[in-house]
């Protein structure tokens, strides 16, 4: 498989009450496309920071980051923006969604910054919703939604544009283990369609879902190794 992620030593360091606090200490990692990866480690071990990087949500202090062998770290903001919106879908523990907006405005959302005619976004949006099990749902807002059913709708929105890169930061963070289990399949299910999915977590059951794990600790990768029983 082709490799789609690429870090080559990436640091990240914060100045906080004049003091400078590093946070990734050069991460070298590759990621090939369709792999389903875990990124686990304690809080503060710098996890979601690299997922911030790999994302395109934040710029590393000093190294390289290459997407699909495209050096990012070249781009000018706006077009990282473009390169984000078209090859980054984002899903997060607090789920994200517009309050006032229905769910399929909430999964249209990416749709506005591509070039795809708004009826083709329309379509694909209704069927996606299908696809995670609310098509029965598409015009609650958020508030009549559960906590499953509102990540559904962030899963949905994380497809719309087809991105061949699944970014999750603690998605089963606000879930009970019932609920875990479904949206961890459905994130199994997205990656057997040929996405690549780098989950980001603290809990070890949501990391065995991966096929590989990397751990983290202090901004540095600790233990980088396939999960044997998902391996096959």
């Amino acid at each position: 498989m082709p490799t789609l992620i690429e870090a080559k030593d990436i640091t990240r360091t914060f100045t906080q009450f004049d003091h400078e606090i590093t946070i990734l200490k050069g991460i070298n990692l590759n990621i090939d496309a369709g792999e389903f990866v875990a990124i686990q480690g304690s809080s503060g071990g710098g996890k979601s920071t690299l997922l911030h990087i790999l994302g395109l949500l934040d710029r590393p202090s000093s190294g390289s980051l290459f997407l699909n062998g495209q050096n990012s770290s070249t781009l000018s903001d706006d077009e990282q923006s473009r390169l984000r919106n078209n090859f980054v879908g984002f899903v997060f523990q607090n789920f994200y969604l517009i309050p006032y907006a229905t769910a399929l405005e909430n999964v249209l959302l990416p749709g506005i910054y591509n070039s795809r005619p708004q009826k083709e976004s329309l379509e694909r949006a209704k069927d996606l919703l299908e696809k995670v099990g609310l098509g029965d749902r598409m015009d609650f807002k958020p508030n009549r939604l559960s906590g499953g059913q509102q990540q559904r709708v962030a899963m949905a929105r994380a497809l719309l544009n087809n991105p061949p890169l699944i970014l999750a930061d603690e998605p089963t963070g606000q879930l009970d283990s019932k609920t875990s289990k479904e949206i961890l399949q459905l994130l199994n299910d997205i990656n057997k369609t040929g996405k690549t999915i780098v989950v980001v977590t603290h809990d070890p059951e949501t990391a065995s879902w991966a096929k590989r794990h990397i751990f983290m600790a202090d901004g540095l990768i600790t233990k980088d190794e396939i999960n044997i029983r998902n391996s096959a």
